[in-house]
């Protein structure tokens, strides 16, 4: 094993506790809560039957492992604590606006639910929501927890986030848009239907399917009022312009969101919190220079993406690091393999 395979092994190592932490979000993203025994038995079984059936074809690994999926995603995830869900949101860095809507929100929520115990009158919940803003603002992020905090209310039923843009919903043929529009739908039920860049699905050509795609949508949010939310993001103008393209989505979303971009501390406070969870610090001279490179790097907001591309920045700046350390014949320790330095900073600027 050559030294640039030790750094990268010893840097894995360092790594591993924040991929996990990643990777247990995407999965609750997808499928909700951790496996259920009984799901896992039902794995378990499915393998051993198929197994046992001499004249039969074996099947896949992953048709075994679909079916255990799908009985997991009939499985609804346990509910959360509110106020644990409150308190992962205001350790969000910034979007301060934000969290004052989804505070206000869940206070209303929970004053409606004690009306309609002492048998008074209540509004109609209406919680679909268009969140604007540009990339890298928290928009998935903060969908992501409002699909955990509707569970939690028990707006919804299972909790999940459904994510998709509209190559999930368009088809290229007559009569195909629907039916695969219907398809994320019946997984998004229960949960949240996160559409990102909503805008894509109007104003395109003649022979455009995006309008079918907003009409199963919009009736679908009908069909399933009590146990279906969707939330709809992009640019500010152009979400702007979706909403009031058609009566019926301006009836149905009236609760908006604006995600203002991060500021220079908000986005120093990022990559710091990055640097944490994964086992790295910042040399002191090097945090002029993140503050430069940032500062710079900003003016572009649409090319940068705000926290994508601090992101983006750290992950260049640590692979930047890797090749430094195997050029060079310094013995390693814990302290270099934890620490980025002001020339990994710039490598990496160059290539973010």
């Amino acid at each position: 094993m050559d030294r640039k395979d030790e750094i990268i092994r010893l840097q894995n190592k360092l790594l591993h506790q924040y991929a996990q932490h990643e990777l247990k979000m995407i999965g609750q993203d997808l499928w909700g809560a951790p496996a259920d025994p009984k799901v896992k038995q039902l794995h378990e079984k499915v393998a051993e039957i198929t197994r046992e059936k001499e004249d039969a074809p074996v099947k896949p690994a992953d048709t075994v492992d679909a079916q255990a999926k799908e009985a997991q995603e009939a499985q609804p995830a346990p509910k959360e604590d509110i106020e644990a869900l409150k308190k992962e949101l205001h350790s969000y860095i910034g979007l301060n606006v934000i969290k004052e809507e989804v505070e206000s929100l869940i206070n209303w929520i929970e004053i409606c639910a004690q009306r309609k115990a002492f048998d008074l009158p209540t509004p109609e919940l209406s919680l679909h929501m268009v969140f604007s803003g540009n990339p890298g603002t928290g928009k998935t992020m903060i969908a992501r927890l409002m699909s955990r905090i509707y569970h939690s209310l028990g707006i919804l039923s299972k909790g999940q986030l459904v994510e998709v843009d509209r190559s999930g919903l368009v088809a290229g043929y007559v009569g195909q848009t629907a039916g695969k529009t219907t398809e994320v739908i019946k997984k998004a039920l229960g949960g949240v239907l996160f559409i990102d860049e909503a805008y894509t699905l109007i104003n395109k050509s003649e022979n455009d399917f995006g309008q079918e795609a907003v009409d199963t949508i919009l009736k679908a949010m009908e069909d399933n009022r009590d146990d279906l939310v969707v939330i709809v993001a992009g640019y500010t103008e152009l979400m702007e312009e979706f909403i009031h393209s058609n009566p019926g989505l301006e009836s149905r979303f009236n609760r908006f969101m604006h995600f203002p971009d991060y500021t220079i501390d908000e986005m120093m406070g990022i990559f710091d919190m990055r640097c944490g969870q994964s086992g790295y610090a910042l040399a002191e001279e090097a945090k002029d220079e993140l503050k430069t490179i940032l500062e710079e790097k900003s003016k572009d907001v649409g090319g940068f993406g705000n926290a994508r591309g601090v992101r983006n920045l750290f992950e260049k700046a640590i692979a930047e690091q890797a090749d430094r350390l195997a050029a060079s014949d310094e013995p390693l320790t814990k302290e270099l393999l934890m620490t980025l330095t002001e020339a990994d900073l710039k490598a990496a600027s160059e290539k973010a």
